[in-house]
């Protein structure tokens, strides 16, 4: 069944694969065969095919006239959805040979025979994507899935795909089993394989962009952080050099510690690079540091009353 929940993307991906040359009758007999098992109906009295992808109905009429020399018996009669159909009995007879008889064994199990060689297996999860296959718009998220309605051929397809090194999970919806990947270098590869490179490198830039955009949001947020905490340091190292000249302990400190003060009042949004410079020969950000955050520490200090020490020893 034709799953066209991500129109956009799994359309972009269709067409491209819709490009690929009919050269060998091998291959176009295996990408028919990924069709018919996933398509609407493939039994031994009829075939429907349904698709809204116009490169695949354009495709159609070629490939099986390539795998097996026949028609369609219906054709679409304009856009929107595209409806083939297949009921001649002569017509079925000759696609049905090639896979191995009866229509109840082509429904239900794979012929392996006919996938055997690479660039055929290739062909046949061609067919299979174009007739119900999606993907998920990869700045979105990642998701493809191959949907039918045979369960035998479900169960057989991560068989084929194990082999060429694939590992798809399975699920069961709607009626159709599911054989689906959620990472994003398995999607990847697999639209590699059945002939989408320009499609794989769009999902390999999304995931690409991704990156760079988290790698941008921690950085903003990391500086964001230190913003804060630098803009909190200075406020508090500002609220102790007022305390210390309102007490009058400001004027009676070492020299060092007094022009910090004064450059910090006079500069109070620079960061600590900034007024370092400001100094006269400059001194580094780590001295700098160390001379205000002894400023804070004796602004946090107990005042000593005058007479106080006398107090207490009379006491």
């Amino acid at each position: 069944m034709e799953q066209e929940k991500t129109t956009s993307f799994s359309a972009l991906v269709k067409a491209e694969l819709c490009r690929a040359p009919l050269n060998r009758r091998c291959c176009a007999q295996a990408e028919a065969y990924g069709v018919l098992l996933y398509c609407n109906t493939f039994r031994g009295d009829e075939i429907k095919i349904m698709t809204e992808s116009e490169p695949f109905a354009q495709r159609l009429p070629a490939l099986f006239k390539k795998a097996f020399k026949v028609t369609f018996d219906r054709l679409p009669d304009g856009a929107g959805k595209y409806i083939f159909t297949i009921r001649d009995p002569k017509k079925l007879a000759a696609i049905l040979q090639v896979y191995g008889g009866a229509a109840t064994d082509v429904a239900l199990h794979i012929n392996f025979a006919v996938v055997e060689e690479d660039c055929c297996r290739a062909s046949f999860f061609r067919g299979a994507f174009l007739a119900g296959g999606s993907v998920t718009d990869p700045r979105k998220g990642y998701h493809l899935e191959l949907a039918t309605s045979h369960r035998g051929v479900s169960r057989e397809v991560p068989v084929l795909l194990g082999e060429m090194d694939f590992h798809p999970k399975n699920a069961q919806r709607k009626g159709n089993a599911v054989t689906y990947f959620k990472q994003s270098e398995h999607i990847e590869d697999f639209l590699i394989t059945i002939g989408a490179p320009l499609t794989a490198m769009e999902v390999m830039n999304a995931k690409l962009e991704k990156s760079l955009r988290g790698g941008v949001n921690r950085r903003v947020n990391c500086d964001a952080a230190n913003l804060d905490k630098a803009v909190e340091a200075a406020q508090s190292q500002l609220e102790a050099i007022r305390r210390l000249r309102e007490d009058g302990r400001l004027n009676g400190l070492p020299d060092k510690l007094k022009q910090a003060a004064m450059l910090r009042l006079e500069n109070p949004e620079d960061t600590l690079s900034q007024l370092a410079e400001l100094f006269d020969p400059p001194i580094t950000k780590s001295a700098l540091n160390h001379r205000l955050r002894k400023l804070v520490e004796l602004a946090n200090a107990p005042v000593q009353v005058p007479g106080e020490d006398k107090v207490d020893a009379q006491a």
